[in-house]
């Protein structure tokens, strides 16, 4: 008996749960789910069960067929991975666990009405990547442990819901479906209620659960794609005409790696508070609307998110310590929709800032290499703390190199067939290493497998891009250092990432004046682009331009998206003589926690413990 994931109690010697079924009361004036949890096994067991939980109130566990008590303990909270939920079983395959979630949830932000856009109705969605379903519901919290739900959602009629699944039917609460439930029949079927049912046939890991309940509008934007956003027309416009052309992406996806399996491809623009770029959640991908940049630029987060249709969602990793799995792949996948969508320079230049952003890892974990590897032990680490472009860009550069070495017609067979053989399952870096090695014979001579996956640092056969864009770029950013700014002629065509990989190649520390000058002529700090205005606050708080201090407290209360918070909070209290920072930190974050999803809030306290 031993776990099978550092971030689970699940227990190797357990069956897994196949499927889960959910009854959801959605109560917006406490902040909490009043719900049950059906649990489905592989097959009977006698003893003990070890799920997973996180701020949720347990009220019973029950026999589903006559209803009796099953006894059960939650122990002491562990930091990271929560309680475990103990259930005691006699020679029984399901069970019917009855709980309320908790104000606590990291999972689960709810927003005011004031925190909308229209600033009528709350609203209220999921992040649970990487651990933090078990906050919703009960569960075996692992990717290990792929599950087939269906969920019924009670929520208020001038609301509607999305989940990461099939919506089935609107209806009117039936008597008698939520006896068991702690809100109760007479609140279930209270007047000015709805039903939302959903299904999700195909086996997905926890993590990609997800649902969103507010005032949503829609548009259609394809055959398989809607866009849903907050129901107010300048959101659902600018979404639309931001992402129409995924329909073509989806067929070069097709095109590269196989069927799509999903059947849709829907998108929702969260509030301005999600926590992350995009989320790959199946039929439904989440976004920040801090990629709707009115240029179409931003469909490339849609094409990272696409691309996990195959790598990530359909191939999963076992577990967090072979993370690269999903997002090597994925970033891989999604440099070849944009190129083939958007153009070769496109794609280096993406290819480009990532090659930035991976040597920038390597200072950030230089006193813990372990997190610059591919395969990292993470006993006993929070995976929200050690987040980083490392998976992503590392292990993209690792599959480059093997398409370099093999040549790309050979590697888009080894690709489709790697799909093709692992879908709807997870795996561990070992058994791709043999399937690689089994598929491409004599590959472990050329390329140092085991240096690429368990060696510390950049490879040195690790590549930087080579186009005359990106090299053009990389030139204007050294010349900076001797005061020469880019000519209004020689940017006259950029667009977002033009700027953002300029921007990263500046040097960190250069004079106030340079930044007053740089901004006089081109207004950076005003752009509608989140990637060049971070990228450029960033060098004014390195630099020590407090002129723009007012703009770095309006971005920071703006957006609670991850990628910007954790580089401007680190820029402000990292280093020596930072007292004034520090405070100015400080205060922005009291401020603003509560705006902030529970997971980026942890980010922001971790970064503060560390710094200060």
């Amino acid at each position: 008996m031993a776990p099978i994931d550092p971030h689970s109690f699940t227990d190797s010697a357990h069956p897994l749960t196949t499927h889960i079924s959910l009854s959801f009361y959605f109560d917006f004036s406490s902040s909490a789910i009043h719900a049950s949890a059906l649990l489905s096994l592989q097959t009977t067991l006698s003893g003990p069960l070890h799920l997973d939980a996180r701020s949720i109130s347990v009220v019973s566990v029950l026999d589903p067929e006559t209803l009796s008590s099953i006894p059960f303990s939650l122990s002491d909270p562990d930091p990271i991975k929560g309680q475990k939920l103990t259930i005691s079983l006699s020679d029984k395959s399901s069970i019917l666990i009855i709980y309320s979630t908790t104000v606590s949830s990291s999972a689960l932000q709810w927003l005011k009405p004031s925190q909308t856009f229209n600033k009528t109705f709350p609203f209220v969605y999921t992040q649970c990547q990487s651990i933090h379903a078990r906050s919703v519901f009960p569960c075996q919290d692992t990717p290990a442990a792929r599950i087939c739900y269906t969920a019924r959602l009670n929520i208020p009629r001038e609301l509607s819901a999305v989940m990461s699944a099939r919506h089935v039917d609107r209806r009117q609460p039936i008597s008698g479906e939520a006896a068991s439930l702690p809100c109760g029949d007479d609140l279930w079927c209270a007047e000015g209620r709805v039903v939302e049912e959903f299904s999700m046939e195909q086996p997905i890991p926890p993590y990609l659960f997800a649902f969103a309940v507010g005032e949503l509008g829609f548009r259609d934007v394809g055959p398989r794609t809607r866009v849903y956003a907050e129901a107010a027309g300048v959101v659902l416009d600018a979404a639309a005409a931001e992402f129409s052309g995924t329909e073509d992406m989806i067929r070069q996806g097709e095109k590269l790696f196989g069927p799509y399996e999903w059947e849709r491809f829907d998108l929702l623009v969260l509030p301005p508070s999600f926590p992350y770029g995009g989320m790959e959640n199946p039929r439904m991908v989440f976004l920040t609307p801090t990629v709707i940049k009115g240029d179409a630029s931003g469909a490339q987060v849609v094409a990272h998110e696409l691309a996990h249709s195959w790598t990530g969602n359909l191939i999963t990793n076992t577990t967090n310590e072979h993370f690269w799995l999903n997002e090597g792949f994925t970033t891989y996948a999604e440099r070849r929709i944009v190129e083939a969508v958007q153009g070769e320079d496109m794609a280096t230049l993406n290819i480009g800032i990532g090659w930035r952003g991976l040597n920038e890892e390597m200072e950030r974990f230089k006193d813990n290499m372990e997190f610059t590897k591919l395969k990292t032990n993470q006993e006993g680490v929070d995976p929200d703390d050690v987040y980083s472009q490392v998976p992503y860009e590392k292990g993209f550069q690792f599959l480059w190199r093997i398409e370099r070495e093999i040549g790309r017609p050979a590697f888009d067979e080894f690709l489709k067939k790697y799909i093709a053989t692992f879908k709807f399952k997870s795996i561990d870096t070992d058994a791709f290493l043999q399937f690689l090695k089994a598929n491409v014979p004599g590959i472990e001579t050329k390329i140092d497998l085991e240096l690429w996956t368990e060696g510390y640092g950049i490879p040195p056969d690790a590549y930087e891009p080579v186009s005359n864009l990106y090299t053009k770029i990389v030139s204007l950013a050294s010349e900076f250092k001797t005061g020469r700014m880019p000519r209004e002629d020689e940017v006259a065509d950029w667009h977002g990432q033009e700027w953002e990989l300029y921007l990263e190649n500046l040097p960190k520390s250069i004079e106030a004046s340079q930044i007053l000058a740089l901004n006089a002529r081109y207004r950076l700090s005003e752009s509608k682009d989140y990637e060049v205005k971070v990228s450029f606050l960033q060098l004014a708080i390195s630099s020590r331009c407090r002129d723009y201090y007012g703009e770095v407290e309006n971005t920071l209360k703006e957006v609670g998206r991850m990628k910007y918070l954790r580089p401007l909070y680190t820029a402000l209290v990292q280093g020596a003589e930072k007292d004034e920072e520090r405070i100015f930190a400080k205060r922005v974050f009291a401020e603003t926690r509560e705006c902030y999803h529970p997971i980026a809030q942890g980010v922001v306290e971790s970064i503060f413990s560390k710094h200060m």
